[in-house]
């Protein structure tokens, strides 16, 4: 069971509960599949567990249903001197970027059976970041014109996701303390002057620093999942 998990939880029978697994670094590619395959299992047999995927990804941009490649204010040339590729996804939101130091949570979650709106599921999501923050002494709130997660006018966290027969797919991505540059290159989330900040920013940390807030905002995100959407994790 990973830590963070408010254990007090764990001894309910009808409480639902998803396998997490930390899937460390990997390629956005690969996890997508990832997430695609656990998708499928789960439509073909119902009673398949819920799954919680934790992973940061080398540098990627990857665009949504809305587009977003109209929003790079660099070139595909100049992204590829630098090995970063430009994937298309099927999430909601338009363009945005990941990589070291970003934390990502993917839920594949059924949604039906937990009985659980999309709309409530969104909000939670941005939760979960907004609580995680918090633990840091970070304020951060919501911007009702656009998803996410928002330190006064700074963006801090994103949230973009896919409904596939009522199971949720892709996630939220945190900035705890990426390298900030990239976002620079793109409108982030097709918005124009947008200023993204991160954990490590708006707490003026050193890269020192860096692997012990990865980890903490792992355990962070486990445990607030756990509360707000009342499900029991376990390592899987």
């Amino acid at each position: 069971m990973p830590e963070g998990v408010d254990k007090t939880n764990l001894d309910r029978p009808d409480q639902r509960s998803c396998l997490y697994s930390n899937l460390n670094t990997l390629e956005y590619k690969r996890a997508l599949d990832l997430q695609i395959t656990t998708l499928k299992s789960k439509i073909e047999n119902p009673s398949e567990p819920d799954r919680l995927f934790y992973v940061q990804h080398p540098r990627v941009f990857t665009l949504g249903r809305r587009g977003g490649k109209e929003n790079l204010v660099v070139s595909e040339d100049f992204l590829s001197s630098r090995e970063i590729e430009i994937i298309q996804t099927d999430r909601g939101g338009n363009i945005t970027f990941h990589g070291p130091g970003q934390a990502v949570l993917y839920p594949i979650i059924d949604l039906t059976r937990a009985k659980i709106g999309v709309a409530d599921f969104v909000y939670g999501m941005e939760e979960i970041m907004k609580q995680t923050v918090l633990d840091f002494g970070i304020t951060a709130d919501r911007d009702p014109q656009n998803h996410g997660l928002w330190v006064g006018t700074k963006k801090i966290g994103s949230v973009g996701i896919s409904i596939k027969k009522g199971i949720s797919i892709h996630g939220l991505a945190l900035n705890v303390c990426p390298d900030l540059t990239p976002f620079s290159w793109i409108n982030a989330c097709g918005l124009e002057n947008v200023t993204i900040t991160s954990i490590a920013m708006e707490k003026d940390t050193d890269a020192t620093q860096n692997k012990d807030l990865m980890e903490r905002v792992r355990q962070l995100f486990c445990h607030h999942f756990s509360t707000i959407f009342d499900i029991s994790i376990t390592r899987e």
